[in-house]
């Protein structure tokens, strides 16, 4: 039994169970076995707790690589648990080295892994869904696998972006039905047909979700905030 089955079924998983009381719906949409990508909203860092907890097959996430970089005891231990539950760096500044961290995705989609992915890129700043990167789309067109929408209920209430102690709030995630793209696979590297495909699935996350979509990134509207934030600063220091 691996390390993240010990997990789950002795440890993180009754905690969170006892704790937070999930509730699932569409649990059925998830395959027995073979390839998927379960593309969900993001607002809590918790998120890639409950998923795990609720979905019978070990999910194996693309993880922002600051975990890895950290220094001292928290560096080692983030390393060391990130590694050891099978995720994957991915690097979130765009271009080549996004399109690179990918392949660690189609890695393990080709060994028949379920891969989950936030579609936004990062947490949502205000509880809004906002638009997805194309990165869900050419893991799906490329490895030819269906991606399973879902939502996650409630998460931003249990840890909200500034919040490092979660607090105990009852949560949700309901699971889409699985949708293929067959028609766009001769057009995998086509960034129109990557943007349909992306496009499609944030409908799908929206209508589950039951959030306001907003059509811009939402790494835009937090380096904005954060801006606002630093103006404000500025201006007061500056009476």
């Amino acid at each position: 039994m691996s390390f993240y089955s010990i997990a789950k079924r002795f440890a993180v998983g009754p905690a969170v169970n006892t704790i937070f009381r999930p509730w699932v719906k569409g649990l059925d949409h998830i395959p027995s076995e073979g390839a998927a990508i379960l593309a969900s909203n993001h607002m809590s860092f918790s998120d890639s707790v409950f998923i795990p907890v609720a979905v019978p097959r070990q999910v194996r996430f693309l993880a922002k690589n600051d975990y890895w970089k950290g220094r001292g005891v928290a560096g080692v231990w983030n390393r060391w648990f990130f590694n050891i539950t099978g995720q994957i760096p991915m690097d979130r500044s765009g271009g080549q080295a996004s399109q690179i961290s990918l392949a660690g995705g189609l890695e393990a989609l080709s060994n028949g892994d379920l891969l989950g992915i936030y579609p936004e890129g990062t947490r949502s700043p205000d509880g809004r869904l906002y638009r997805g990167k194309l990165g869900v789309a050419q893991l799906a067109l490329r490895a030819q696998v269906p991606v399973i929408p879902m939502a996650l209920i409630g998460t931003d209430k249990v840890q909200p972006i500034d919040k490092n102690i979660p607090r105990v709030r009852r949560v949700g995630l309901i699971i889409g039905e699985p949708m293929t793209f067959e028609s766009y696979y001769d057009n995998a590297g086509d960034r129109f047909a990557q943007r349909a495909v992306t496009d499609e699935v944030m409908s799908q996350i929206m209508r589950l979700s039951g959030q306001e979509y907003v059509d811009v990134y939402a790494a835009t509207v937090k380096k904005q905030l954060e801006e606002a934030r630093s103006a404000q600063g500025k201006g007061k220091r500056g009476k």
